[in-house]
């Protein structure tokens, strides 16, 4: 697979990698939840005129855990794993976003919103694979990556009131509400199924 200026991979192509490299079903799960919550903001911004890629959102989200299993029994960064394994596949515009999905390194918020701050912020609204709100997210974080250590927990927080920024900055644009996700995804036809009607649209031509 190439990753070229104006080619990302595809739904098929992202499901294929996840076998590829062994994603449990729950991880897989919970990836695709991320990426129909990433679906949902991403038409919201663009619709309110910001120029971002769904495509390369999608893909994102579907593979912003593909380093996980690999790091299950270790103490590995699954971010920077799966940034390793996306720039094997050529995936360099896919890589940046894996790569920060945990904590953003490069957060700029006079610059807009990029693609890789939506699956961010769709990452910490996903609890295994329900739609839960930030302040939900960082309780169970704490609980199971914080360990009673006053440092990590520390720093677990300063990650959420960043992506709490960001959820201030991306809503003031959206024309519904943090809380309102879950009914959008209910209500809405799914976005990888939009996109996989759109792709083969595009095949057919």
């Amino acid at each position: 697979m190439e990753d070229a200026p104006f080619t990302i991979p595809g739904v098929n192509e992202c499901l294929d990698l996840m076998e590829q490299y062994h994603m449990l079903p729950n991880i897989k799960d919970h990836s695709i939840v991320v990426t129909e919550v990433a679906g949902v903001i991403t038409n919201g911004l663009i619709a309110a005129g910001y120029d971002l890629s769904l495509e390369t959102v999608i893909a994102g989200a579907l593979l912003h855990d593909i380093g996980k299993t690999a790091c299950l029994d270790n103490d590995d960064d699954h971010a920077a794993r799966g940034l390793e394994i996306c720039l094997a596949h050529n995936l360099k515009t896919i890589a940046d976003i894996v790569a920060e999905h945990v904590i953003l390194k490069n957060y700029a918020p006079q610059n807009g919103f990029a693609e890789k701050e939506i699956v961010y912020y769709a990452d910490k609204r996903v609890n295994h694979d329900k739609v839960v709100s930030l302040e939900e997210r960082l309780d169970y974080i704490l609980e199971r990556y914080g360990m009673n250590n006053e440092v990590r927990c520390r720093a677990i927080k300063r990650n959420y009131a960043r992506c709490q920024d960001l959820e201030k900055r991306m809503f003031s644009f959206l024309s519904f509400d943090p809380a309102d996700i879950s009914e959008l995804l209910i209500a809405q036809q799914s976005i990888l199924d939009q996109n996989k009607k759109t792709q083969q649209s595009a095949q057919g031509r």
